[in-house]
């Protein structure tokens, strides 16, 4: 019983990896969608689809996936969606600042759902504008920590493009700038042969709470419920936590 057990467990864990990996397909590929109806279906043209698709790439997304997802968006499909962006202001546990960035072709449902999965999970939405002052929206680039040899090599390939500050986020360093210098920063990184994980906006926090093992839990399952959302593109907190505590969270993984 215990190695029927061990498969069952192992069964769920893998169901769950796949759904993750569809949600977060379909999130790629509506990015796709909507970068080629903004600014039209040639990346080259278009860097904001330049990116999506590369990130798209990146997470083995199927080429033919991407290549109907540019059509829908170019029009060169009639069968795409009719987007919009909405943006979520909340406050998760421990008072964290929460932005929640939708894509949705239907306002109602992707309303409903991040406000339950505020409150189920001790946060609540608040009123619009009363979080999104504490963020800035920036560029930021993520880059794995094995594609160079230290953070001086980052910086010093990315510095004079319009970087702003590189930070160390585990894994990964995280390169911040302007949102007018994004694509000068991924040209910049490209030329220098570094590898890149993603090169997109977002919002970066002013200040940030540290919390403890309990209080990153609890938000880190608000989060995990707002992901499980499809309209539900990005999440944006303002809640940083100590290397003890992210190795103790490592651990339980």
């Amino acid at each position: 019983m215990a190695g029927h057990s061990k498969w069952a467990t192992t069964k769920h864990k893998k169901a769950a990896l796949d759904a993750k990996r569809g949600k977060l397909f379909g999130r790629l590929i509506k990015n796709i969608e909507v970068a080629a109806r903004t600014g039209g279906g040639d990346p080259d043209a278009n860097p904001t689809l330049y990116d999506a698709i590369q990130k798209a790439k990146k997470n083995s997304v199927p080429a033919n996936n991407i290549e109907r997802a540019v059509k829908r968006g170019s029009g060169e499909d009639a069968s795409g969606s009719d987007w919009e962006t909405i943006m979520y202001e909340g406050y998760g546990p421990s008072g964290v600042a929460v932005l929640v960035e939708c894509l949705t072709d239907n306002r109602n449902r992707a309303a409903s759902e991040v406000r339950t999965a505020f409150t189920r999970n001790g946060g609540n939405l608040a009123d619009p504008g009363s979080v999104a002052y504490m963020f800035t929206r920036k560029g930021i680039v993520e880059v794995p920590k094995e594609a160079v040899s230290d953070e001086d090599e980052l910086l010093m390939a990315v510095l004079d493009a319009g970087a702003e500050e590189v930070a160390d986020e585990g894994e990964v360093f995280q390169v911040i700038t302007e949102p007018n210098d994004l694509v000068a920063v991924r040209k910049a990184l490209q030329e220098n042969e570094i590898d890149y994980n993603s090169a997109e906006g977002g919002f970066v926090p002013a200040t940030k709470v540290e919390l403890d093992l309990e209080g990153v839990q609890k938000v880190m399952k608000l989060v995990d419920a707002l992901e499980d959302s499809d309209d539900v593109q990005e999440i944006f907190t303002n809640f940083t936590a100590s290397d003890d505590v992210l190795k103790q969270l490592q651990q339980e993984d």
